[in-house]
């Protein structure tokens, strides 16, 4: 019998001596556990994706040095561990992983196919491997490989020729809605193919825009998901081969209770992680800033979470009452301050340069700005991170004010579009077993509320019509026209498309976001600003 363990931990980037920390406590309790073989994720050492850290020399030193004192811990155990290799005559690294047992590295394997599409970028610092590996230990012959390697269909052809009889692919494989499933697919599929079992371990976590969901689990050679680790939380899972007869697992995921986790881990590891201690949120009243603010107090605690409510003389009543009434059932602190003062200063000091010149955007952004300036206050004098509530449709199209609402830390809704926003609110309501939410704040049109009887509706189409547009024009890149034929109004879909492609220098000044679509602005999609082309 042969038993192998799965470590789905939360690695830091940058953090090797604590990852090493890490990395050497399970392996001590997969040493008790009489575990044979103990696997960990991908780039484990060093934390996924490590980006420019690794042009630094000292750093690739550090990392080697730490893979060599992991080494000494292995006793009687084999270790699989993702880390940076560095080829010695060429200089050249690969992403890799070492398979180590009883103090020494037995055998290095680096990663062939290297992913450069999306978020991923590797071979602008990676040398690709060549060679699969081939292992046998206790009559069991088996191959490690790291990550993209089993999506290449040439790869597993590869694998196929040896007749292994378990892979172990371990991997960083961030988090989007969707891509369980596909994983699932895939390794199914490899696993059917090879005609053997596949154990497969994710790392966990928030890094910047990235979640890490986990979700290491083992295949069966019938393609069936015999073992499932722990979503979004660190897990440490063990199956022996020759496998009994096990149940196995239909897993579907729930696009609002995915986002809910993949949002609560993205904000508790960015603040946790960057050395904050609490968090601002300016509440509106309104649905985004209401959706923000119960996610960080469901995650933070409400103790770090505090609340600005700044209604201005465009506020409603209901709106300004609503925006109280969340905090109070959160049992969030707040503060409220009023900007109608601040703002007739500004409009007394611009009388003389403005003239008679009507109310327009300007009047109204100056209020968005007035608020991200006290928003920025808090943040100094009492060292809170602000959180930005502008959700994915609003900062696709513009709608959104440079240095006012677009202010903030991290941005918890960028990737989180409105329509996904009110199924979020009302998961919300029912994850806390009461009405955080109020339903007034879910059913009310939203509003801005810079103006006099102020509608989202003024400036854009109902979100249940552009965020479809959106999801054609940035995730699917269609083209005008390639969008009408889906049955929606030629002057629509070219208003929409205009917004999106005006608005990219916006976007390039918007704090970072957690991913959360198959393609988020940023690392996903890189668009010029200056941009000639037209549809």
């Amino acid at each position: 019998m042969i038993k192998i363990a799965l470590v789905q931990g939360n690695f830091w980037v940058g953090n090797i001596e604590g990852n090493t920390a890490r990395i050497i406590n399970a392996i001590d309790k997969a040493y008790k556990e009489k575990i044979d073989i103990v696997v960990f994720p991908e780039l484990s050492v060093v934390g996924y994706p490590p980006q420019d850290l690794l042009l630094k020399k000292y750093f690739i030193k550090e990392n080697i040095k730490a893979i060599h004192k992991i080494a000494s811990y292995t006793k009687n155990i084999i270790a699989i561990v993702g880390f940076v290799h560095r080829a010695e005559k060429e200089g050249s690294i690969y992403n890799a992983c070492a398979l180590i047992n009883k103090g020494k590295i037995i055998d290095v394997y680096c990663k062939v196919n290297l992913p450069n599409y999306g978020v991923f970028d590797e071979k602008r610092y990676f040398k690709p491997g060549r060679d699969i590996s081939a292992y046998s230990f206790k009559n069991y012959s088996f191959s490690a490989n790291i990550c993209e390697d089993l999506w290449r269909s040439s790869y597993v052809r590869l694998l196929k020729d040896k007749k292994f009889d378990f892979i172990v692919n371990i991997s960083a494989s961030p988090f989007c809605m969707g891509k369980l499933s596909l994983r699932k697919e895939i390794l199914s599929y490899t696993a059917r193919e090879l005609g053997c079992f596949v154990f497969y371990c994710n790392l966990v976590g928030g890094q910047d825009d990235l979640v890490f969901d986990g979700g290491s689990m083992v295949v069966s050679p019938e393609g069936k998901i015999l073992k499932f680790a722990k979503r979004f939380k660190d897990d440490f899972i063990v199956f022996s081969l020759p496998a009994r007869k096990v149940k196995s697992y239909h897993i579907k995921e729930v696009p609002e209770e995915a986002s809910f986790e993949a949002l609560s881990l993205g904000i508790n590891d960015y603040v946790r992680k960057n050395g904050f201690k609490k968090v601002i949120v300016g509440v509106s009243g309104g649905i985004d800033s209401a959706v923000v603010v119960s996610l960080a107090a469901l995650t933070l605690g409400k103790s770090n979470v505090y609340g600005l409510i700044m209604p201005s003389r465009y506020t409603s009543e209901s709106t300004f009452s609503d925006a109280k009434r969340i905090c109070e059932n959160l049992g969030v602190k707040y503060s409220v301050i009023p900007i109608t003062p601040i703002f007739d200063a500004y409009l007394k000091a611009l009388k003389n340069v403005f003239k008679d010149l009507p109310f327009d955007k300007t009047e109204e952004n100056i209020q968005a700005r007035i608020r991200g300036n006290l928003l920025m206050a808090f943040s100094n004098k009492f060292g809170y991170l602000v959180l930005n509530t502008g959700n994915k449709s609003e900062l696709s199209c513009g709608y959104c004010t440079l240095y006012g609402d677009m202010v903030g830390g991290f941005g918890v809704l960028s990737d989180i579009p409105k329509t996904l926003v009110y199924k979020l609110a009302n998961y919300i309501n029912r994850y806390s077993k009461k009405k955080v939410i109020p339903s007034s704040v879910i059913k009310r049109p939203p509003s801005a509320e810079l103006k006099p009887n102020q509608r989202d509706s003024d400036s854009l189409p109902s979100y249940d019509i552009l965020d479809v547009i959106l999801k054609f024009y940035i995730e699917d890149d269609l083209s005008l026209d390639d969008i009408v034929k889906k049955g929606i109004k030629r002057t629509l879909v070219k208003k929409v498309i205009g917004m999106v492609d005006r608005n990219e220098y916006k976007r390039r000044q918007a704090p970072v976001g957690i991913k959360i679509t198959p393609k988020a602005f940023g690392g996903d999609r890189r668009m010029p600003i200056t941009n000639g082309f037209s549809h």
